[in-house]
């Protein structure tokens, strides 16, 4: 479903990205792991081509969107949330779901999809009215999750959806996560929290200064000695 190819990002004189290559096939749940400066979200970033590559390409579904501006890549149904949200704060939580589905063509469809994002989420449903900046954390997030599920995504890319949430809706965000992947989307997943990423997940890259320094099934990735004791405490 996407392959990326020896993927090279620089941040001026810095080499954020190494010439990275990985694939996701279509119904998994990938985990990209790694501290912070490892490359993550900017591999995120370069997909969905909000930054420059120097060279490497992205494949989806058939199709190179490696210079693809990234309003097109969005209708090609690659959809990414971004890490720390990005909600549009002034507007209404129904409105910030409707603006995710500002580029699809099946507009019968719309309302429907909008209901089943509330069964996802009910706390959105009992705040549609409610101006999105004043949301606590949590509920933000499910808006920006809700907001990426109305473009009808193919592939997700999830971009630290736990950063700053309580231990209980770290599980909430979790299970829901898993959800949306057995209802048939396709999920690229970057967090910080190694232990609840490897868990949901088919396949793992750990990324270490923009290489990819060991990849695999998640259960041999959470057995492997040296992945336990440096991303799982153990």
């Amino acid at each position: 479903m996407l392959e990326v190819k020896d993927l090279v990002v620089n941040y001026g004189a810095i080499r954020a990205l190494k010439g990275i290559s990985f694939n996701v096939k279509q119904g998994e749940i990938i985990s990209l792991i790694g501290s912070n400066g490892a490359g993550k979200t900017t591999t995120l970033h370069s997909i969905s081509n909000l930054i420059k590559k120097q060279s490497g390409s992205v494949i989806f579904n058939g199709v190179d969107i490696s210079s693809l501006p990234a309003e097109q890549i969005v209708r090609h149904g690659l959809i990414q949330i971004p890490e720390g949200r990005r909600i549009f704060a002034n507007l209404t939580v129904k409105e910030n779901l409707e603006m995710g589905s500002y580029t699809r063509k099946d507009k019968e469809n719309i309302k429907k999809d909008l209901e089943h994002v509330y069964e996802l989420f009910p706390r959105l449903k009992e705040r549609i009215k409610q101006i999105s900046g004043t949301l606590s954390g949590g509920e933000q997030q499910m808006l920006a999750m809700g907001r990426g599920l109305m473009a009808k995504p193919k592939l997700l890319l999830l971009d630290e959806p736990s950063m700053g949430l309580a231990p209980i809706l770290v599980d909430e965000i979790f299970e829901i996560i898993k959800k949306i992947n057995e209802e048939g989307t396709t999920i690229l997943l970057v967090e910080q929290n190694a232990f609840k990423a490897m868990n949901i997940a088919n396949r793992v890259y750990i990324l270490e200064t923009g290489n990819v320094s060991a990849s695999g099934n998640s259960e041999d990735m959470i057995n492997d000695p040296a992945v336990k004791k440096a991303y799982l405490g153990g």
